[in-house]
């Protein structure tokens, strides 16, 4: 017998709490013995294709203070514009990472290769970009947002030609801080908001 859904109550929702680096991340938790290594800790490997970059930044709460407990996701095409599992994508590049802030600092480090233009499926060119997703402490569904790079050319992507606050378009951008070097913060409220996708 079925029971009757109308009885049923929705579960509250629950922010990320510590308990999401001991679930995804356990080594870095100071769980040791779950995995040899935690799940995708390195999205690229020895011999990949193309620029090996380094991005760092930190996840800002809307009183400015950078989230020791960030924990982000990212996923990423390879230096041709190829997602793994198409055909010709470089089979050293997995294409994900999970990767967490420093737990003293707050600053996170994503070492990766720098992504070629993608081709959407309506044939249009997208910039560079790296696919993030952030949980933190106070958010119950995980931000989706992107990294840019301001040494490409960025006027054409239509994901930023869509943000019609063009002040706010410079909040997906990586500025470039060195050879192989970029800086990205992310921003939850307030002034300089990043700007999340409602994917």
């Amino acid at each position: 017998m079925v029971q009757p859904l109308d009885i049923l109550v929705e579960t509250p929702s629950q922010t990320a709490g510590p308990y999401v680096h001991i679930g995804c991340i356990p080594s870095f938790a100071g769980v040791d013995g779950i995995y040899p290594e935690d799940l995708g800790l390195s999205p690229i490997e020895e011999g990949v294709k193309g620029e090996v970059i380094t991005i760092t930044g930190s996840v800002f709460d809307g009183t400015g203070w950078a989230m020791r407990d960030a924990m982000m996701e990212s996923w990423q095409a390879d230096a041709q514009g190829l997602y793994p599992g198409q055909e010709g994508a470089d089979p050293k590049l997995s294409g994900f990472c999970r990767f967490a802030a420093d737990k003293d600092s707050g600053e996170f480090t994503l070492r990766t290769i720098k992504p070629g233009s993608v081709t959407n499926r309506g044939g249009a060119t997208m910039a560079p970009h790296i696919n993030v997703m952030v949980f933190a402490r106070g958010i119950n569904i995980g931000l989706h947002t992107r990294i840019y790079f301001e040494d490409e050319d960025n006027s054409q992507d239509p994901l930023l030609a869509r943000i019609e606050q063009r002040p706010r378009v410079d909040t997906l951008i990586a500025k470039k801080i060195g050879d192989g070097s970029y800086r990205f913060d992310l921003r939850l409220q307030g002034d300089g908001e990043t700007v999340f996708l409602d994917l």
